[in-house]
């Protein structure tokens, strides 16, 4: 409580600064253009090669990735480098899949900028899917973190997303990813980077409590710390190999990280659903 006291009481005093910086870095920090590439396809997997018996069942696998620039693979130079672009083929690799699956149908619903407010929005908006969605991965909360958005509202938003990813998509398994570490983004000076990211810290909490209260949604701790230590040999690693060149989205390295952590979670998702079918 002491702590919580004087924690208020060190943001008030530091207000100015933190004001002064975020201007300055909303002035100052470049602006990467999404990539280019496709955002929506279609790719044959095992169960569907030469070697698919008529004896084995095999469907479609149909995957969305919703959320913002991060998901849209900022910081990328194609949206084959981005998280899509690495996600797609980790997927390929998985034994599961590639068993039990002749396609997997991808789509990407990514924009720069977008809150959760956005996102809801825009999942309102696109057509009901003739086919329910097997897996949806949203990126979301580093936006809201920037622009001051209350935990209430925060919550309230994430569980309207939810609610409407499974009536409307009818999403088997709905994965939101943790939000990235905030505070060691390059983009951020001190002292507004201990603020942002004990924000964002904030956020990602009510981010977990959220996912543990509904059936079908999972939390996934995107380790980028180890990601990137993982990179530098077992050796702690600055922010240029985590970052991209604006400081403050993900990295080449880091999108293929994450995307092999998500295919791995996925992975074990369809295992237990077929484990339990």
């Amino acid at each position: 409580m002491v702590e919580d006291i004087a924690g208020v009481a060190k943001d008030v005093l530091l207000a100015p600064i933190y004001l002064y910086q975020g201007r300055k870095v909303k002035r100052d920090t470049v602006r990467l253009p999404e990539p280019e590439g496709e955002r929506h396809g279609q790719v044959i997997l095992g169960a569907g090669g030469k070697n698919r018996t008529r004896d084995v069942q095999t469907k479609s696998l149909t995957l969305m990735v919703v959320g913002d620039s991060a998901a849209a693979g900022v910081g990328s130079k194609t949206q084959t480098d981005g998280l899509v672009g690495k996600l797609v083929p980790a997927l390929q690799q998985q034994e599961i899949i590639k068993g039990k699956y002749h396609e997997l149908i991808w789509s990407l619903q990514a924009t720069t900028g977008h809150t959760s407010f956005d996102i809801l929005r825009r999942l309102y908006v696109l057509p009901t899917p003739s086919t329910p969605v097997d897996i949806m991965v949203l990126s979301v909360g580093v936006n809201d973190t920037t622009s001051n958005v209350s935990t209430l509202q925060w919550q309230q938003q994430l569980e309207d997303i939810i609610a409407v990813a499974q009536r409307k998509f009818g999403v088997r398994a709905l994965i939101f990813s943790s939000l990235p570490p905030m505070e060691k983004m390059p983009a951020l000076p001190v002292p507004l980077n201990a603020y942002v990211g004990a924000k964002a810290t904030k956020l990602d909490t009510v981010l977990q409590q959220v996912c543990t209260h509904h059936d079908g949604v999972h939390y996934m701790a995107a380790d980028f710390i180890s990601m990137a230590k993982k990179h530098n040999d077992g050796k702690p690693a600055d922010g240029t190999i985590m970052f991209a060149s604006d400081g403050f989205h993900p990295s080449q390295v880091t999108y293929g990280y994450w995307a092999q952590q998500l295919s791995d979670l996925i992975a074990e998702l369809l295992a237990e659903v077929n484990t339990h079918s």
